[in-house]
């Protein structure tokens, strides 16, 4: 899959939800995710420690009230979207998380991700 299919499919099981089938088809193993300082989690680097990290953000949400997902912008081979998401975290507070999601592909697979919004207080 070249750059453009990678991010259409990224985008299209964001919007279904289906994280799990994004991961196992789009991501190298040796994938590195960055998260901006100050958050939870900021490298994981390979899929199990993006695994571990995912879990761990599901943890931390109670309730999910909304989600959106931009349309995919690529250039070369990086695409970006918008993805936006109002939450409730397990202590109690609602947040309104709007970030802007850059990736980098190589050889047909996603191998670094990096997220940028402004970090919740904890």
């Amino acid at each position: 899959m070249n750059t453009q299919e990678i991010a259409n499919k990224l985008v299209f099981y964001c919007r279904q939800g289906d994280f799990s089938s994004c991961y196992a088809e789009l991501y190298s193993p040796d994938c590195v995710s960055q998260e901006p300082k100050g958050a939870q989690w900021e490298t994981a680097n390979g899929m199990e420690e993006m695994a571990k990290k995912g879990e761990k953000w599901n943890s931390m949400v109670a309730e999910m009230h909304g989600a959106e997902v931009g349309d995919p912008i690529v250039a070369g081979n990086h695409f970006s979207c918008r993805m936006w998401n109002d939450m409730t975290f397990t202590d109690g507070n609602r947040v309104q998380m709007d970030e802007l999601c850059v990736y980098e592909v190589q050889d047909g697979k996603i191998v670094r991700e990096e997220f940028f919004y402004n970090v919740p207080s904890q």
